[in-house]
């Protein structure tokens, strides 16, 4: 019996990867070949020349977002380099086509081992031709080095694994808190895994509080590593910039040990780590009506119905094959439309924020078993767009 894997191999080798380049005038008659390139076009280069912003209207630009990667951290598979992280770059530009109708452009770095300027100078040159840019499969701390430095460039820049994941949380969270009665002001997270995107979900939980049209953020975060829980006293994290910056915004109660450590008592569990990390038996110390996340790919940290035999009461993973798949296809797709279509700057964090109230106002009565609308829902990418958009303005980052 051919495996899911078998069935890929074979999907792409008859197609030769999953993305074409597509012609959107014709190109039949002398006069067709005239307008859509030589003389005509050079009037078109012309008017770019004397204004920038015209490449918006005239070209690709208007549409188009690179997704960027050097494959050091590709999926679950580690540091494959560039070449073999394709297939994965050309299933996000489908993703952007399919649900966002972006053309989205596969860019990938051989060369994982230079170092950060190297990486940031390649994407400042082709930064130009694109409306957008999306990181991705960058390992830490080399992607939020990356991310940081190219946020001056004009257009909007996001590491998806980070900023996707981040969002994707926020949305399932606001949904539980629905379904459970609790308050998110009120909630103790724990967080396995300070990674790329343990990193950003921290910073998204602790800075949500920004005006009435936001809910405030939570009220204690514990972030766990391979060392266990990260506080103010481990000496090791003077080597490590952004788990220091965890350091001094989580464990207000300087709680130390392990994952069973820090679950004492939590609202809820956000696995962003690896398979298998999570015994049932912690869940029975964690709180009443405890919502689960166990994020890691292709295996979570905890399967569902083990999860629901410890009695946590709301089950989430990044899986498409069980209840809940909280992915961060229901983020990039419409934040990218979003801003595209006002021709944002940057992405701020008000617009990452908005973005995760539009996910969850897709599913207008959440229940246990569903908390965050599919992937496949259409809705879901133009209700984003138009947040972010609304976000942009306010935030004063939209060219239009």
């Amino acid at each position: 019996m051919k495996t899911i894997y078998d069935k890929a191999l074979e999907l792409h080798a008859r197609h030769k990867g999953k993305l074409a380049v597509v012609s959107k005038v014709p190109l039949k008659t002398s006069e067709d070949l005239s307008m859509a390139y030589t003389p005509g076009v050079a009037q078109v280069c012309r008017e770019i020349a004397k204004n920038s912003e015209l490449a918006y209207d005239y070209t690709i630009k208007g549409n188009s977002v690179a997704v960027i990667t050097d494959g050091s951290a590709c999926l679950g598979l580690g540091n494959i380099g560039g070449l073999a992280s394709l297939p994965v770059m050309e299933g996000k530009a489908m993703l952007m086509k399919e649900l966002a109708g972006i053309d989205a452009f596969p860019i990938c770095f051989q060369n994982s081992d230079s170092g950060v300027p190297a990486l940031v100078n390649a994407i400042k040159l082709i930064a130009p031709m694109f409306g957008g840019i999306n990181l991705e499969d960058i390992a830490a701390p080399k992607c939020f080095e990356v991310e940081e430095a190219l946020q001056e460039i004009g257009i909007p820049v996001m590491h998806d694994d980070q900023h996707g994941t981040a969002i994707s949380i926020l949305s399932a969270l606001l949904n539980a808190c629905k379904v459970s009665g609790k308050k998110i002001q009120n909630l103790t997270v724990t967080i396995n895994g300070a990674g790329a995107a343990g990193t950003a979900i921290v910073r998204m939980l602790r800075c949500l509080e920004m005006d009435s049209s936001y809910c405030s953020r939570v009220k204690e975060i514990f972030v766990c590593d391979t060392k266990g829980i990260i506080h103010r006293g481990r000496e090791d994290l003077w080597e490590n910039r952004w788990k220091y910056i965890i350091s001094q915004e989580t464990n207000h109660e300087k709680r130390k040990g392990g994952l069973k450590e820090a679950l004492k008592g939590s609202d809820v569990f956000i696995g962003v780590s690896k398979g298998g990390v999570l015994p049932a038996e912690y869940i029975k110390g964690m709180a009443k009506k405890a919502f689960v996340f166990s994020m890691a790919n292709p295996d979570p940290e905890i399967l569902p119905d083990a999860a629901k035999k410890a009695g946590a009461y709301i089950v989430g993973t990044g899986r498409s094959d069980m209840p809940n798949q909280i992915n961060n296809a229901l983020a990039f797709p419409g934040i990218f439309r979003g801003c595209l279509d006002c021709r944002a700057r940057t992405i701020t964090h008000r617009m990452k924020v908005a973005a995760a109230h539009a996910i969850a106002s897709c599913v207008p009565k959440p229940t246990v078993d569903r908390i965050v609308p599919s992937v496949f829902d259409r809705n879901v990418a133009k209700a984003v767009a138009e947040a972010v958009k609304k976000a942009a303005r306010e935030d004063g980052v939209a060219r239009i």
